[in-house]
C-alpha cells in the first residue's frame, strides 16, 4: 500500500488521475465515448485524468465505468465503537468538538504532538 503522506496534494490527484486513466483503458474506453456516455465534455475528462476536476465529474465516471464501489475502499464509512454508540443513545454526530487535533504517530506534521486516547479512554483508530 502506498505512503501517501509525503507525496503534496497535486502528487495524489495526479495518481488518482493516472488511476482513472488506467481503469479507463482496461474497460475499453475513449475518452471520447466516455465522455459522451456521462455528459461531460471531453475536457473536463482529460482533466480528471490529469487529476483535476471536481468530485461530481469523478462520480459520473466511476459510475460509467462500474467502479462506484471504489468509493467505499477510498473513503469508508467511518465506524464508531461501542462505546461511543451506546453514549450517542443513537443520535447522530453533527458537529465536531474543536477541542483537539489528533494525528497519526507517524505522519504528524513537524511540531505537532500527537493526541493519544479519546473520551472512551480508547486511542483515536487514526
Amino acid at each position: 500500500m502506498l505512503d501517501y503522506y509525503p507525496l503534496t496534494d497535486r502528487a495524489i490527484a495526479q495518481l488518482l488521475g493516472q488511476r482513472l486513466r488506467a481503469l479507463r483503458l482496461h474497460r475499453n474506453r475513449t475518452q471520447a465515448e466516455l465522455a459522451a456516455a456521462t455528459t461531460l465534455s471531453l475536457g473536463t475528462l482529460k482533466a480528471l485524468e490529469a487529476g483535476k476536476g471536481k468530485l461530481e465529474s469523478l462520480i459520473a465516471v466511476l459510475r460509467e465505468l462500474g467502479a462506484l464501489e471504489a468509493l467505499d475502499a477510498f473513503l469508508p464509512e467511518p465506524r464508531l465503537s461501542p462505546l461511543d454508540l451506546a453514549r450517542r443513545q443513537g443520535r447522530e454526530r453533527h458537529r465536531a468538538s474543536g477541542r483537539r487535533q489528533a494525528y497519526p504517530e507517524a505522519h504528524a506534521p513537524a511540531g505537532r504532538q500527537v493526541v493519544k486516547g479519546s473520551d472512551s479512554g480508547e486511542d483515536e483508530p487514526w
